[in-house]
């Protein structure tokens, strides 16, 4: 399960590489992906450590490379990485049932607390 950080960063790097699975990206093309509250939180150095995390867990294949002088990658999305949006859409399905559970639940005990102050 990844992090709020490795979550936003993920999500920037779908969006770029989408259906094709690569992409030539610099960091700020990153950055201005990420949310407007987040930006100014990531540096190029965090936003590396992350993206080298990510590529760690198998989402992507991450290489650096200069263009012109300025920083580029070039990201190869690997299974986990085209698998991200169907696992992203089911943790926040699961989150929900969850929440309806937990509702429910509490419901039904409000229920069965009156019903039973009205039996006794």
């Amino acid at each position: 399960m990844l992090n709020r950080r490795e979550n936003e960063v993920m999500s920037a790097v779908y969006s770029l590489c989408g259906e094709e699975g690569s992409c030539l990206v610099s960091p700020a093309d990153l950055k201005r992906l990420l949310p407007i509250k987040e930006r100014e939180k990531y540096s190029e150095e965090a936003l590396e450590k992350t993206l080298r995390a990510l590529e760690l867990d198998d989402y992507f294949e991450l290489l650096s490379s200069d263009r012109k002088g300025e920083k580029m990658y070039v990201i190869t999305l690997h299974a986990n990485g085209f698998a991200y949006r169907r696992q992203n859409e089911k943790m926040k399905r699961d989150v929900a049932v969850k929440l309806v559970w937990a509702v429910l639940s509490a419901v039904l005990a409000f229920i069965a607390s009156v019903l039973l102050r009205l039996i006794f």
